[in-house]
């Protein structure tokens, strides 16, 4: 297990002195055009970060299998429910509320396209950006300007209704200080100043961010560090950091997994923070390995939930969709489709499946869903609910189950 040289730092100070330079010049090494505090930063490609490296690539495989053999309709609405949980706890964790019901309300809007809204609901511009995740539209990442453009598409209309002290005011990012304080607050750290010194240190950030050579997980791990030490705006910097991070991991591993980091550095905040901590620490003179190591293991961890949570809904819909053959008309089209995208609903989607894409899928006309509806509905199998004037339905898995055991 990789020691950081804040640790070693109180210990035996020969043993420091020696850790640090075994390190720095180890052919392992990699050495950025980024200082940390007074210190040119590093990092070591050790056995714990090749093996944590790895062990991402071979999960990820599992997960692009698996995604290639379930419906299609089910993940879309799975990913649609992994991305309203990636919004609401992104901004959970800056102390920002959010309901899901004003993300998929947002949500809805944008995938609506409603020339008629007057006004853009709450959280919209944050939901555009993470749904283009999925899409892989490309987000540019290449100037300080980029970074500024997702800022204020991203956050930049809730940060000023927070507090519209907070606004930029330099040319690009900030003017004046900003600090990052503890519950206490107490400093715990201090960002660039002035916004020259922010330009130029975001300059480096993102050629090291788009620098070939360097193994790509690599590189979104640490300029998810450097963008947080820069700290380029008073507010919002978690939340642009974290999008930045799913935008790079959805380029790189199965796009469905950029919804779910959020979800684990929430569950390992500790640890998280505690990273950040050990690296911003004069004593670890530059070494970022700890931070890189700790990145590593939060998107591992992410990608054996995600595996875990749809595995665990492949083998249900797999099991009820072989029971809704026994339904009346189950083994036959358009009845035993209808069984079909109605229990994918119940297993993957937030709310349930609309009418209006019922019918798209069904390839039917309003009038002839509801009659079908009408059939599932008088078996005592179809459940709904209403958001406004659209419904949302899906099949009763439990009354299924019930029908199963008693056979």
């Amino acid at each position: 297990m990789y020691e950081s040289l804040r640790k070693l730092y109180y210990g035996d100070e020969n043993v420091y002195k020696a850790a640090y330079q075994a390190r720095y010049t180890s052919p392992q090494a990699v050495h950025l055009d980024f200082p940390v505090g007074d210190r040119p930063g590093f990092f070591v490609q050790d056995q714990e970060v090749i093996s944590g490296m790895y062990a991402i690539l071979r999960l990820d495989k599992r997960i692009s299998e698996l995604c290639s053999v379930l419906p299609g309709l089910a993940l879309r609405q799975y990913s649609r429910r992994c991305l309203i949980d990636e919004i609401v706890i992104t901004n959970n964790i800056e102390g920002v509320y959010s309901s899901r019901k004003e993300i998929g309300d947002a949500l809805a809007v944008l995938e609506e396209q409603s020339a008629r809204q007057e006004r853009r609901p709450r959280f919209y511009g944050m939901v555009s950006k993470y749904n283009k995740l999925m899409s892989r539209e490309h987000v540019p990442l290449e100037t300080c300007q980029d970074i500024r453009s997702i800022y204020d598409e991203l956050v930049l209309d809730e940060v000023v209704a927070e507090d519209r002290n907070n606004a930029p005011d330099g040319s690009i990012f900030r003017r004046d200080q900003a600090t990052v304080r503890s519950a206490t607050d107490r400093v715990i750290h201090a960002g660039l100043t002035p916004e020259s010194r922010i330009i130029e240190a975001m300059e480096k950030a993102l050629a090291f961010l788009n620098d070939e050579h360097l193994e790509k997980l690599y590189r979104i791990c640490l300029f998810h560090y450097m963008l947080e030490y820069i700290h380029p705006f008073y507010d919002g910097n978690g939340r642009l950091g974290r999008f930045i991070v799913s935008y790079c991991i959805a380029g790189e591993l199965t796009p469905i997994l950029a919804y779910r980091l959020s979800e684990t550095i929430k569950e390992n905040a500790k640890e998280y923070y505690e990273a950040f901590k050990v690296c911003n620490d004069p004593h670890d003179l530059g070494d970022l390995t700890p931070f890189l190591i700790m990145m590593l293991n939060m998107i591992r961890r992410s990608s054996e939930e995600l595996l875990g949570a749809l595995e665990r809904r492949h083998t249900l819909w797999q099991r009820y969709d072989r029971l809704s053959e026994d339904l009346p008309g189950g083994n036959k089209t358009p009845m035993g489709r209808l069984y079909s995208f109605l229990i994918q609903a119940a297993l993957f989607a937030e709310q349930g499946i609309s009418t209006q894409e019922l019918a798209l899928y069904m390839e039917v006309s309003p009038s002839t869903l509801r009659k079908k509806l009408d059939m599932v509905r008088e078996q005592g199998l179809l459940l709904w609910t209403k958001d406004g004037t659209k419904k949302y339905y899906s099949l009763d898995l439990g009354e299924l189950d019930r029908r199963a055991m008693a056979l």
